[in-house]
């Protein structure tokens, strides 16, 4: 298991893309960012140089389905395909983890991470303690990323519409209440636009370990992500600033030993 092999093939695997399309190179660039930010989260959290090799390997792979996704529906939104379970597929049915992991040691470990890392919840459900770590381990590297982008990408290309339109939108009941209850956002219940942008806010509340909420406090997220739109509708407004004390609030004080 080498990254610096699995790299190359990953490489040879975007000639098949246009890297200059923006939402493949969106995508390319959110890859690398989770790369970043598993190496990060296995640096602060002291784990073994073969979790730390395994957890960049599986960053790696974890959105192979997106560039599938994107090659038939020119679109990410999940109603258009399962995009984990589309690359669960290519890789272990299909069989192209070969061409990035010769060996077949670590394949559970991979499939699962891979395949429940956009779960809305993750459940145990009876796996092996480190098959759980690296499962946790890519959702929370995914969620981190996910915050630079949602400050620096352009709005139109992964929101679909500016951030004046966004702005303006009502935040439909069930996703408010959910949110201030700090729950995450079941993504059937999204329908507005703000209702996907309190999503985003709401990801913090599945973060798994206290190194996540580290990197979110010290890059001060919460209000940089909520600060980007500009709230003219009233109710709108004013749920965000309670929503923003609220995480805030989470932030400082979930996962910290007693």
């Amino acid at each position: 298991m080498d990254y610096r092999s699995a790299k190359q093939v990953f490489e040879e695997y975007l000639d098949g893309y246009d890297r200059e399309n923006d939402k493949v190179k969106l995508k390319i660039i959110h890859t690398y960012g989770v790369v970043a930010q598993s190496t990060e989260l296995a640096k602060r959290m002291r784990l073994s140089p073969e979790d730390t090799e395994l957890a960049r390997i599986i960053a790696l792979l974890h959105d192979i389905g997106r560039f599938e996704q994107l090659k038939r529906f020119d679109s990410f939104l999940p109603e258009t395909m399962d995009h984990a379970a589309y690359g669960v597929k290519v890789l272990f049915e299909e069989g192209m983890i070969r061409r990035f992991v010769p060996e077949d040691t670590w394949d559970e470990i991979i499939r699962t991470a891979i395949a429940r890392h956009s779960d809305f919840k993750l459940e145990e459900c009876g796996k092996e303690e480190r098959i759980m770590l690296h499962a946790k381990l890519i959702r929370d590297a995914d969620k981190l990323d996910n915050c630079r982008v949602k400050l620096v990408d352009d709005l139109e290309t992964f929101m679909g519409a500016p951030a004046e339109e966004i702005g303006a939108c009502d935040i439909t009941p069930k996703v408010k209440e959910d949110a201030l209850a700090g729950r995450s956002i079941y993504s059937p219940d999204r329908v507005t636009l703000m209702d996907y942008w309190v999503s985003y806010v709401a990801y913090f509340y599945d973060l798994n370990f206290r190194a996540s909420l580290d990197i979110v406090e010290e890059h001060d997220y919460v209000r940089r992500i909520i600060g980007r739109i500009p709230y003219s509708n009233p109710q709108t407004r004013e749920t965000m600033e309670e929503l923003e004390k609220r995480v805030l609030r989470y932030v400082r004080e979930a996962l910290k030993p007693c």
